[in-house]
């Protein structure tokens, strides 16, 4: 059997797992916080016939070796943490990142959470929590007479608001943010969570804006990196390879029908 079916097989395999890729992408254009995904590639083994630096006579070598590969299959798939636009919602409770670092949620089974998300509501019991219901952490509460448009968040993640018949602002809890030195490694879980992994490292904390922290703005959302242009000739180019791959897997078959009708 031809090589070149199983090699070109594994072309459209992977293109296939590209577009897969990219569609994900494209379907959390508008996911708040959301990161571009890359799909990476590598090549697979190679058939040496011959190899280079062989002896050819007693005072040359062959200069170039006879290889042949046997395709391509998905090494990685990678986050791209650049800097999302900043959109102005006038919401007191969202919040974006400029800059580098991650929100902290507790999830349902007590562990930590990682987001670029901070689209945060008060709950009844004034605790400021993600779209889940998820608590921010460290714990935010608010006093229960405090006034909603009086809360602010300070660009170093200080938060204060004032309480009804007392026009003095009351500082009620202090924002941290986490990074890591791997954020490419980090598993994505879906609801906009990333957990920490031994690729990622332990997180870091920090206060916003300081030790290299980014800054935390108020009534701001970080809106999703994913450029369209740049998606769409990704398809393009992914969809011309897998229909190469496919016209290579076609002229091997007529190739293997040449040879099987040589006798008649």
């Amino acid at each position: 059997m031809m090589r070149s079916l199983w090699t070109a097989a594994s072309g459209m395999t992977g293109q296939q797992f590209n577009i897969d890729t990219i569609s994900n992408n494209l379907s959390n254009v508008n996911t708040t916080g959301f990161k571009e995904m890359r799909a990476d590639f590598e090549d697979l083994l190679y058939q040496t016939s011959r190899v280079a630096g062989t002896p050819a006579t007693e005072v040359t070598v062959v200069p170039t070796g006879v290889q042949v590969g046997h395709g391509v299959k998905v090494a990685a798939t990678q986050k791209m943490f650049t800097q999302g636009a900043l959109q102005s919602t006038g919401n007191v409770s969202d919040m974006a990142i400029q800059g580098e670092g991650f929100f902290r949620t507790m999830l349902i089974d007590g562990s930590y959470g990682y987001t670029r998300d901070g689209s945060f509501k008060i709950d009844s019991n004034g605790q400021l929590v993600n779209s889940n219901g998820y608590k921010v952490m460290p714990d935010v509460v608010l006093p229960e007479n405090f006034v909603r448009e009086s809360l602010t968040i300070s660009q170093d993640g200080r938060i204060t608001v004032k309480v009804a018949g007392n026009d003095d602002p009351i500082e009620v809890g202090q924002m941290e943010l986490y990074r890591f030195v791997n954020p490419a490694g980090l598993s994505s879980i879906g609801e906009n969570m990333m957990k920490v992994t031994n690729a990622s490292g332990d997180p870091i904390a920090g206060r916003p804006g300081f030790d290299g922290m980014g800054k935390t703005v108020q009534k701001f959302l970080e809106m999703s990196n994913v450029s369209v242009v740049n998606e769409m000739v990704k398809m393009i180019v992914a969809q011309r390879a897998y229909e190469l791959n496919s016209k290579a897997i076609q002229t091997s078959d007529t190739m293997l029908g040449i040879a099987n009708n040589l006798k008649r």
